[in-house]
């Protein structure tokens, strides 16, 4: 067992196969100290997120080496999630005859095999299944499908899974389901958790319609606004999702989070409240009734009613009266708040809108009415004028420094490699959103040509694809990747991050010296 530095709040653990993994994940989940957020398993690591206020690092790892020198849990006494399932997949025939088998008896023994979740990933609900005597390496599909339809039961390499919802994926269909995988209003969203048991069990028909999502259902009562345009994009967010990342949600939340914590500071609102993320500008609303807003983040031309008013600062909004945010004078991200904060449906705890998975509110669309909640904590505080001035911002003559610490797979770049990821400007491409920031610059070479199991990820992690060009993930990142992570930028950094435009140019500056990592 070997303990690699995650971030500043992670520790990945790596073992030596899936089964210690599981085994690992097992002895973890049972007994976790005050402060550990996220235990999360992977093909042969368990990522473990601490809130580092409750827990340091050095906590985790001691914690961590007493669980893996405990004796193993019994076996759990809980009754299997029976998942209904017709064998009628499109490529069930297709894989039986790569197997050297019929398709009745590969849906014969995919149902009489007990199966167990060893993990979650690639979307919320996702469950890695592992089967008790399941020998099978079935291959992936040569030309991904770009939809699946939710329902699918599949197979891939040693693994059995259901999408919980239409989503690209390479995986071999062999069935039908149409057990609800993931519940966003429910206590445990996932049926399909890490450690649970499931059985599947033929069925003569399911009935699979379109599911309705979270952001599809009535909005609540109430007046605020009415959107006249939404700009280039705009979401919702809150703080996020954190502790969710096993079941395989992403955090999410705001993505300059020092930005929008304060906008809710301003308006004396509970820590929580919603606000809109607005991108780049564009956006206009005429309010429905007498409301106090601020704008924070990304400086962007205000007006009001046709009048001129100052970012930073909470002014009133009269009903009837129009409020236009134009296109930003720096930065790429500002939160519009108002006090009370945004009542739009929550999903698994939170009103943020996840892009990569779909969860939560839709995003903001012109002629979208927006109700206005009481998420209020106290008055609106009284403060000096707007002592903030503007977001760093990328010039030139100056790239943005980005702060990150070494991460647990710096090893697998070469020494050069690691010394041009701190030492180059890079630009950020066009690639960059919530999910993740490609950066253009010198390409990193690996140091290892052998593949990397998929393993926790976390929000800032630096990945490095085959191409050679660093990744950060982002507020809406995936809970796992299979890319070595050769760094994770910072809290500070990813709120700087989140104001960069395609064509900025930044440095990412190692708060650490660089190690050779593993």
């Amino acid at each position: 067992m070997r303990m690699l530095r995650m971030g500043a709040d992670a520790v990945l653990v790596e073992v030596g196969g899936l089964t210690d993994a599981v085994a690992l994940h097992a002895r973890l989940v049972a007994d976790p100290p005050p402060g550990v957020v996220d235990i999360v398993p992977a093909a042969r690591t368990v990522l473990v997120r601490a809130d580092p206020r409750m827990l340091s690092l050095e906590g985790v790892r001691a914690w961590i080496t007493r669980a893996a020198a405990t004796a193993a849990a019994p076996p759990a006494t809980a009754a299997a999630v029976i998942v209904p399932v017709v064998y009628d997949g499109a490529d069930l025939a297709e894989t039986a005859a790569l197997l050297g088998t019929s398709a009745d008896a590969l849906a014969a023994r995919h149902e009489s095999t007990a199966w167990t979740v060893a993990f979650t990933g690639f979307a919320p609900g996702f469950g890695y299944l592992i089967g008790d005597g399941w020998d099978l390496d079935v291959p992936r599909r040569a030309s991904p499908r770009t939809r699946v339809p939710a329902g699918s039961v599949a197979l891939a390499g040693a693994f059995s899974g259901a999408y919980p919802r239409d989503t690209p994926g390479g995986w071999q269909l062999i069935g039908t389901t149409d057990a609800v995988l993931f519940d966003p209003d429910a206590a445990r969203p996932a049926l399909l958790a890490p450690g649970a048991a499931v059985r599947f069990a033929a069925s003569r028909a399911v009935s699979v319609g379109r599911r309705e999502t979270e952001s599809e259902r009535a909005q609540p009562p109430g007046s605020g606004i009415r959107v006249v345009a939404a700009g280039a994009r705009a979401t919702f967010q809150d703080a996020g999702r954190p502790g969710r990342a096993a079941e395989g949600i992403a955090r999410s939340g705001a993505a300059d989070a020092p930005a929008w914590a304060l906008a809710n500071r301003l308006l004396g609102n509970r820590p929580h409240a919603a606000a809109i993320e607005v991108v780049l500008g564009g956006f206009r609303a005429v309010a429905e009734r007498d409301l106090a807003v601020v704008v924070t983040g990304g400086w962007a031309p205000l007006t009001i009613d046709g009048r001129a008013r100052d970012p930073y600062v909470v002014h009133p909004w009269p009903a009837g009266s129009e409020l236009r945010m134009d296109a930003f004078l720096a930065g790429a991200r500002a939160y519009l708040a108002v006090r009370g904060g945004w009542l739009v449906p929550p999903a698994v705890g939170s009103r943020s809108t996840d892009t990569l998975s779909g969860l939560g509110p839709a995003p903001v669309r012109t002629d979208d009415r927006v109700a206005v909640g009481d998420e209020t904590a106290g008055p609106i505080p009284a403060l000096p004028l707007h002592p903030w001035g503007l977001p760093p911002v990328a010039t030139d003559a100056a790239p943005l420094d980005i702060p990150f610490v070494p991460g647990p797979r710096g090893g697998w770049i070469t020494i050069a490699s690691r010394r041009a990821l701190a030492a180059a400007v890079w630009t950020v491409s066009a690639d960059a959103d919530r999910v993740g920031i490609r950066l253009d610059g010198p390409v990193l070479d690996r140091a290892r040509t052998d593949e990397l199991p998929s393993e926790g990820m976390s929000p800032g992690a630096i990945q490095v694809p085959p191409s050679g060009l660093p990744v950060v993930f982002g507020a809406d990142g995936p809970v796992t990747g299979g890319y070595p992570v050769v760094g994770v930028v910072t809290a500070t950094g990813r709120a700087r991050l989140a104001q960069v435009r395609p064509g900025d140019r930044v440095r990412l500056r190692p708060t650490v010296p660089p190690t050779t990592g593993a």
